[in-house]
């Protein structure tokens, strides 16, 4: 039995707490499959990237922050190249995604300037986001973008990712971007009206499931199981995608991408699709993942001025206030924060390597770029990346 399951018909209205999750959803990560940007794999279907660009030009009125998770890349280029047939070797659906790329960006910022919005194409690959310093980068450009009213347009850089390019991946890259910019939900839009009990094709008794916990182990039996064929693409990536978007407390919805005005009528909370609830709030998660990091791979010694600050005000550490660097560490590794007395009062997601820290200790902001080079973040430790320890 699904904890907190409800196999209501899709479109009765949620109560009010699930209602609001998307309703006061602020920064939301919309993932589109390849069904819904092509014409059946003939190329992109400019009609259906127009309506999401309607869409999100509604959304971002609206004072949401939207990034696109888009495919289409392969499909495109298969087209461009006037292949009739997916190819199957990797170096030939590479040279696809290269070609359709071009497409994919052209389409969607024509769509998106047409409603007054700015649009950036930003290609990943997995281990962008598994390396530290790569992933703190990739966050600072999305937010950057962000705060000045573009709207990012991502996929996967199938044109140099070494493993097979499966269908379906960009679920996965939907959550790890949700992870990756702290989004409120993830809305993943697919061909399918939402999760079943069971698969209605087979079992006509199967009922909807309007919404369930994320990360409820009966969700994949669901789904078929991730070792099923069902698996490749199917809606098993799209609850393991919902899992992994939970962890840092986004919600998801896996709704039907054909549905009139779908990401209006859910960011005003209406009921579309299955709504995967997150159950840790998104600070609560972040924070808890930094407080139970146990390989710190370093410290900083801070004065008690920058203690004080830190303890009693909230303030992000500024290098200004630190003493001492301790270890050897990366950007974006975790590292503790110390006292003069060295107990540890803090952690947090370092800004600055251990080398750069130790230029950087006693010396205000505006030394930053003559000491290092170049101009970084202000802070050795933002706040928001920063949890308190207790004694």
């Amino acid at each position: 039995m699904v904890v907190g399951l409800s196999c209501s018909h899709p479109h009765l209205k949620m109560n009010q707490t699930s209602a609001s999750v998307l309703r006061q959803a602020r920064r939301i990560v919309v993932k589109v499959g390849s069904s819904l940007v092509t014409n059946e794999g003939r190329g992109l279907d400019e009609a259906a990237i127009e309506e999401w660009s309607r869409q999100i030009a509604a959304l971002v009125r609206d004072g949401r922050e939207v990034i696109m998770v888009s495919s289409g890349a392969i499909a495109e280029g298969m087209k461009r190249l006037g292949w009739t047939r997916r190819p199957k070797e990797i170096h030939e659906l590479q040279a696809a995604a290269a070609v359709g790329q071009m497409g994919l960006a052209q389409m969607y910022e024509t769509r998106l300037k047409a409603h007054g919005l700015g649009s950036a194409q930003v290609l990943l690959t997995h281990a962008d986001l598994a390396d530290r310093e790569r992933y703190l980068n990739a966050r600072s450009t999305l937010l950057t973008l962000l705060q000045l009213g573009v709207v990012p347009v991502i996929n996967e850089n199938d044109t140099v990712v070494n493993d097979e390019i499966k269908f379906g991946d960009n679920d996965t890259l939907g959550a790890l971007v949700a992870n990756l910019v702290e989004a409120d939900a993830l809305i993943i839009l697919t061909d399918q009206k939402g999760l079943y009990t069971a698969d209605p094709r087979k079992e006509p008794a199967a009922k909807f499931v309007h919404e369930a916990q994320a990360g409820d182990p009966a969700l994949e039996a669901m789904a078929g199981g991730a070792g099923s064929s069902l698996g490749k693409g199917g809606m098993i990536t799209k609850i393991l995608a919902a899992k992994r978007a939970a962890g840092s407390g986004a919600s998801t919805v896996i709704a039907w991408g054909r549905e009139p005005d779908a990401l209006v009528r859910l960011s005003q909370g209406e009921s579309i699709g299955t709504l995967l609830v997150a159950q840790t709030a998104k600070t609560q998660a972040r924070k808890q993942w930094m407080a139970d990091h146990l390989q710190l791979r370093g410290a900083v010694v801070v004065d008690a001025g920058a203690a004080a600050k830190l303890r009693d005000e909230g303030k992000s550490l500024l290098p200004i206030g630190m003493t001492a660097v301790e270890g050897e560490f990366s950007r974006g590794e975790v590292i503790a924060v110390r006292d003069a007395q060295g107990q540890e009062i803090a952690r947090g997601l370092a800004n600055y390597a251990s080398a750069e820290a130790r230029l950087l200790c006693r010396k205000p902001s505006s030394e930053f770029e003559k000491l290092l080079g170049y101009t970084g973040e202000p802070e050795m430790v933002h706040r928001d990346n920063l949890v308190m320890v207790s004694r």
